[in-house]
């Protein structure tokens, strides 16, 4: 929480403060694309490894505010979709099997089945970003930004389909003797991630200036949480990160 109202504070000081310098301008903009996330795991937890992109939403509001001829500050209020996917074998926690166990007999940490499941992850992430410019004629101008992100999370699922044998190991070779299960489902996974992110968001861009009314651009970037998502140590661990495509327009204040 004291991260989000940190960066919070600093957009608002960015926003009311005093014009630096004859050339400062003011543009409030909004962007929309796509985000393509990924999981990326830590340790050596089975079900936290394995995951692929996804597609998804990826659009927000922004305010820059000049600084010089070649730098200025954004700051930046997102809707971003994190997450992955599986698609084939993947590990299970043994827990919902442990019944079929005879008394006494080794219990394996995790069996395998072979299925299709989506991480689905929806944060509102507010970047604080050094932009430099430069024009490269005719209009047009060649952007780069980087800064800090806080991230919310604001729901978080997993939906799983197909069935499949269950098995000891991830090469399929030794089969657990229950026959088929279904994994077709839509498990509400927000009370098991947690709800604060902190990472960096950057990009490169290109911008085609209307003069004395703003410009249109179009981005393309990414992001990196630093924090591991997962709240409990059975899950494993995992950080977020995707590639960003936007478009977007911003009008000129002043």
């Amino acid at each position: 929480m004291g991260k989000m109202k940190a960066l919070t504070l600093v957009a608002a000081l960015f926003l009311a403060a005093p014009r630096v310098k004859a050339q400062s301008s003011l543009y409030l903009g909004v962007k929309g694309g796509i985000s393509i996330p990924n999981l990326s795991a830590g340790g050596d937890n089975p079900v936290s490894k394995g995951y692929a992109s996804i597609l998804g939403p990826y659009f927000g509001v922004f305010a820059e505010r000049g600084c010089s001829k070649h730098f200025s500050l954004q700051v930046e209020l997102n809707y971003s979709a994190q997450g992955g996917k599986k698609d084939g074998t993947q590990a299970v926690p043994t827990a919902p099997f442990a019944a079929y166990f005879p008394p006494g007999a080794p219990v394996p940490e995790y069996l395998y089945a072979n299925f299709y499941s989506k991480a689905q992850l929806n944060y509102l992430e507010l970047p604080i970003l050094v932009k430099f410019h430069t024009s490269l004629g005719h209009q047009w101008k060649f952007v780069a930004d980087l800064g800090p992100y806080v991230g919310y999370l604001l729901h978080a699922k997993d939906v799983t389909r197909d069935s499949s044998n269950i098995y000891f190991d991830a090469a399929e070779q030794q089969q657990f003797p229950v026959g088929k299960q279904d994994f077709s489902g839509n498990q509400d996974l927000t009370d098991q991630v947690h709800r604060f992110n902190f990472g960096i968001q950057g990009g490169i861009g290109l911008e085609y200036v209307v003069k004395g009314m703003g410009y249109f651009y179009l981005h393309v970037g990414g992001n990196y949480g630093f924090l591991n998502i997962q709240r409990y140590a059975e899950d494993g661990k995992n950080n977020t990160g995707s590639a960003t495509f936007a478009l977007g327009y911003a009008m000129k204040l002043r």
